[in-house]
């Protein structure tokens, strides 16, 4: 799947981007916002599905001035499913986090990076996932929790999951020299632990 097209699970096409972008906020969009945000489309082919789904009643016209804002109806017995739909993201970290917090011991800090945390999955993209092991965790058991993380993670979006493991000593001793750590920290997801602290880890180092 694309967490940043959660509907195209479902319908590859320009109804279910739009339909995401409205379903995830609560205010009005014009047409060329719509457009600016999606980027990939024709304004005039955003402008045909507006009025088709205001034709089915999940999508509210507003007329400003003499132009029209769009707003997603949440009253539309279809509306709780296509919101779903469109959290698909918010959903997989909340999942991810709590399998980690389930976990013995726990990750020192974990976070989802890479395409799923910037937005531009494709459908073989991997989803990535840094966990950071504390010292002296039983090896064994962490290696079977990951392992089953990874599977968990494969089976709810159809993408593999990509495990990038550090130990606490390791991001200490040599997290400003790791690229992916500065990825983790600018654009990362946090499922595990806080962001402060691997922060503090890194920038120690700089120090």
């Amino acid at each position: 799947m694309e967490l940043n097209r959660p509907l195209a699970t479902v319908t590859p096409t320009l109804d279910g981007d739009v339909l995401a972008v409205l379903a995830g906020n609560e205010v009005t969009f014009t047409t060329g916002q719509l457009h600016r945000i999606l980027g990939r489309h024709s304004e005039e082919g955003i402008r045909k599905v507006l009025q088709r789904l205001t034709g089915q009643g999940i999508v509210r016209a507003d007329r400003v001035g003499n132009a029209f804002a769009y707003r997603f109806n949440h009253d539309h017995l279809a509306a709780e499913h296509i919101a779903a739909l469109a959290g698909l993201r918010g959903k997989l970290l909340a999942r991810i986090e709590a399998a980690l917090d389930s976990w013995k011991p726990k990750p020192r800090y974990g976070a989802v990076f890479g395409s799923a945390a910037r937005g531009s999955m494709t459908v073989e993209s991997d989803i990535d996932l840094l966990l950071v092991r504390p010292d002296g965790a039983d090896e064994d058991r962490w290696a079977l929790q990951v392992d089953a993380l990874a599977a968990d993670v494969s089976r709810w979006t159809g993408n593999d999951a990509r495990v990038l493991e550090f130990t606490v000593a390791e991001v200490a001793s040599r997290g400003r020299d790791e690229p992916v750590l500065a990825d983790v920290l600018r654009e990362g997801l946090t499922v595990a632990g806080r962001h402060a602290w691997l922060a503090g880890q890194v920038r120690k180092r700089k120090s």
